[in-house]
């Protein structure tokens, strides 16, 4: 929730605690679970929840990743500033409204509290025009059958401005691991909860969560050094405002962020905030 020059300083507000809610005996709360390798919720998607292997100063260090298959599960782009939208939600609402399984936070926000900070369209509706410096692009929805269904362009790897003709939604965001592998964040002293959107070597995408604050520059170390194949991966956002909401049905998961440098340093929110641009997942019917 920053403008352009203020997001540049401190990359957002920062990301998400978890609430599990529970509703019958098969609902398993993501708190109380042990880290583990992943757990299957249905066929072509997993929960996984693993110890972060540094401790971060408050919290649980736990990283949370949702992992969907594209051959079972598509990506679904929702704002605030479509017709059929017309208001900000929490993520649990956007879930329920939208009929999804789940929806993690599409990117950081401006000041209108509706407009992403870089370039966000699907072929209905744009909700940015403003193709920034960040070097990274979640495409989806492509026009050709051929391409791939999900990818996360690297302007440095890619041209942008041939493949963004390729592919129907667009979300533009800043680059956490390169296409080569790379960590693209610098050492830091800030710090925060953390979301952010990957795809493994697979070509599976994740959903990332952690509400325990970390600088993103040893958060991308330690994503790289888990067992989960993470070949690609952006920040979205972070603190407060940053949520993964989870719903096959038969489980339900609310994760939620705390914790920001200079504004909100503490662990102790509870509550889920609206927010205008939401990814959200959707069964194929496979």
């Amino acid at each position: 929730m920053m403008k352009r020059f203020q997001y540049l300083l401190i990359p957002a507000i920062v990301l998400l605690g978890a609430l599990t809610l529970a509703n019958s005996p098969a609902t398993r709360p993501a708190d109380s679970a042990k880290p583990s390798a992943w757990r299957n919720l249905e066929k072509g998607l997993d929960l996984g929840i693993f110890q972060a292997p540094k401790k971060s100063a408050l919290g649980d260090s736990l990283i949370r990743i949702l992992r969907a298959d594209t051959d079972y599960f598509g990506l679904r782009l929702l704002n605030a500033t479509s017709k059929d939208q017309a208001k900000r939600r929490t993520m649990k609402d956007w879930v329920n409204k939208n009929g999804l399984v789940a929806a993690i936070n599409a990117s950081m926000y401006q000041e209108d509290m509706m407009s992403s900070v870089s370039y966000m369209k699907t072929r209905q509706h744009t909700n940015s025009t403003w193709v920034s410096k960040d070097k990274t692009i979640l495409a989806f929805d492509p026009t050709d059958k051929s391409l791939p269904t999900v990818r996360i362009i690297d302007r440095d790897c890619e041209d942008f401005d041939k493949l963004r003709k390729l592919y129907g939604t667009l979300i533009q965001s800043i680059r956490m691991v390169s296409c080569q592998g790379e960590n693209m964040w610098g050492p830091q002293t800030k710090m925060w909860s953390t979301a952010a959107i990957g795809l493994d070597h697979q070509g599976r995408v994740l959903f990332i969560h952690v509400r325990s604050p970390y600088t993103t520059h040893d958060l991308i170390d330690m994503l790289l050094e888990l067992p989960v194949g993470l070949k690609q991966a952006m920040y979205v956002e972070g603190g407060a405002d940053a949520q993964l909401y989870i719903n096959t049905g038969k489980e339900r998961h609310e994760f939620i962020g705390s914790y920001s440098s200079g504004s909100r340093e503490h662990d102790e929110n509870t509550f889920s905030h609206p927010v205008p641009n939401v990814l959200g997942l959707v069964r194929l019917g496979k």
